[in-house]
């Protein structure tokens, strides 16, 4: 093989393009090392003090300069401000960038997990964090001083990824390698979707295999249940079913707009849920608690079991919050599952006597045989269903009989004529009508009652459908409009069970998965595949129907 050997004494061989020498801005001498590094003079040009990221996270990426000129060597303009004001705070920084890495090989993908927060494990600081490839561990910055630094040269482990740009470097050389062979675990960090893929997601079948051989189905992973979060995993599952909402949440660009950090991570979570290649067949949903335990001010916190349906309740809201523009007050969560209620409230007048208030209280309502009627109009996201008390005392046989009542005697709450009875704010008769179907509907059943003492559990079976919800033959509905069709037919795509005692029990999820219309039972990291009839043999708590379309 040939050389050549220019003025400056730099060698090329044949194959290979010739790395240019790199005057190191001037600065105080670094520290000597204990051995002859032949790229000390790159490693130099920056330090930890001086990364590519601002403390916003959001520095501007600059493309690839004049200085790549086929010689393997990126020019990164960097525009933090110097302590020593060199231009005016504007400095180059020249970074080599080399295919041919010869620890590629010391990668190990079976100890990467990216599910966990992006803490440095020395530091705790959450800046310029790396990913050491070897072993798994987070580590703050690159320059010599740095904690990632540090470990390169104690562990020998010499491949790093930055967790936010994705770029993959060698320590101490401190060059950067690019590697197609590393693009697997730049997805795994960061899943990502195309609009094609999204809309075939429903149509695929294929299972897929994760590193240790297992096989697992893209959208039927099971959720790590931290302590005590299953509240938390049975309603994201259950979300996962709803088309139009995981679609969104697929494609970061529909919501980079907004700045709620519970946004991105229930972005990041519904990618990882749905990837179809992670390295294993579950996701632990540890970023996203974090972010609900910020966001709910700790009312919902990992090691304190909750409802569900308050949680379902909060999360829906709290997330059209943050979506919603300013001038309309619409959201894709409005669009899944907001209807509308009419309400007709029969207050007593005796009961209003003893409010000092009694003009707020009948504003627009009309006076008839010593009561005041009000009709109002409510949205809601979920709807409410009364279950009809258990028996007091035990059958013949000294058992206590579980009472059966079909979903669509309960469902006549909302007929417009049946009478709720509520107490509070006072004594009043409720009369409910749904007056807009949403396109998903959410049912909850009142299983659990709190008394002075304790809670109970109320637990009357429920006989529900799993398809074809006819709506119109139990409850009347609004006329549709001229070009319209109504559409009263719902099936059924998740169903949340409790099990065991009401503040001891855990609660399992039934999802249907529709490329294959097939029902799993899922329990945190368990997903095992059952049959439609098990689905409607528990003691359900919340539904999720989809409107036939």
């Amino acid at each position: 093989m040939t050389e050549k050997r220019d003025k400056d004494g730099s060698v090329s061989e044949d194959g290979y393009s010739k790395r240019p020498r790199v005057a190191a801005p001037p600065s105080p001498s670094p520290p000597r090392l204990g051995f002859e590094n032949p790229l000390l003079p790159l490693a130099n040009t920056y330090s930890d003090d001086e990364e590519d990221e601002e403390f916003d996270g959001r520095r501007k990426q600059f493309g690839v300069r004049g200085g790549n000129n086929g010689h393997g060597v990126e020019e990164e303009e960097d525009d933090d401000d110097d302590d020593e004001g060199h231009d005016q705070g504007k400095r180059n920084r020249l970074v080599e960038v080399r295919r041919d890495c010869p620890y590629l090989d010391t990668v190990n993908r079976q100890v990467l997990d990216f599910d966990f927060e992006k803490f440095c494990s020395v530091s705790l600081s959450n800046l310029n964090v790396y990913a050491c490839l070897v072993c798994g561990k987070y580590y703050q910055g690159r320059g010599q001083k740095s904690h990632a630094y540090t470990h390169s040269l104690e562990a020998g482990h010499h491949i790093y990824i930055n967790l936010r740009t994705e770029k993959v470097y060698c320590l101490p050389d401190g060059y950067e390698i690019s590697d197609t062979s590393l693009d697997d675990i730049r997805h795994v960090l960061n899943p990502r979707f195309t609009k094609e893929q999204v809309e075939q997601i429903d149509k695929n079948k294929m299972w897929s295999r994760a590193l240790d051989g297992s096989d697992y189905l893209p959208g039927m992973v099971g959720l790590n249940n931290i302590k005590e979060t299953d509240f938390v995993n049975v309603t994201i599952q259950s979300l996962m079913r709803v088309t139009p909402l995981r679609n969104f949440f697929l494609i970061p660009e529909n919501y980079q707009h907004c700045k709620s950090p519970l946004v991105h991570r229930f972005g990041e979570l519904t990618r990882k849920i749905w990837h179809a290649r992670n390295f294993k067949g579950q996701v632990s949903p540890h970023e996203f608690l974090q972010a609900v335990m910020k966001a709910s001010k700790k009312r919902f916190r990992i090691g304190a079991q909750s409802n569900p349906v308050e949680f379902m309740s909060w999360l829906l809201n709290t997330l059209h919050a943050d979506l919603r523009f300013a001038k309309k007050n619409t959201s894709i969560i409005y669009e899944c599952f907001q209807g509308e209620l009419e309400v007709v409230k029969e207050i007593p007048k005796n009961t209003l006597t003893e409010k000092k208030d009694i003009g707020d209280d009948h504003n627009g309502g009309s006076e008839r045989d010593n009561t005041i009627r009000e009709t109002s109009k409510m949205p809601f996201l979920m709807l409410g269903l009364d279950l009809p008390p258990p028996p007091l005392f035990k059958d013949v046989m000294e058992k206590n009989i579980i009472p059966q009542v079909p979903l669509f005697n309960i469902l006549k709450k909302f007929d417009g004529e049946t009478v709720t009875e509520v107490v509070r704010p006072h004594v009043a008769r409720m009369r409910y009508r749904v007056t807009r179907l949403p396109q998903y509907m959410i049912l909850h059943m009142r299983r659990f009652t709190k008394n002075n003492f304790f809670v109970e559990k109320n637990p009357t079976l429920v006989n529900f459908p799993v398809k074809n919800l006819e709506l119109k033959d139990y409850i009347p509905l609004p006329t549709p409009k001229e070009n319209e069709r109504l559409r009263s037919k719902y099936d059924l795509i998740a169903n949340i069970v409790h099990d065991g005692k009401p503040e001891e029990g855990f609660y399992r999820v039934f999802v249907q998965r529709k490329s294959e219309e097939l029902w799993y039972e899922m329990q945190d990291l368990h997903v095992s595949e059952t049959l439609p009839q098990m689905v409607a043999l528990s003691e359900t708590y919340m539904q999720i129907y989809e409107q036939q379309q």
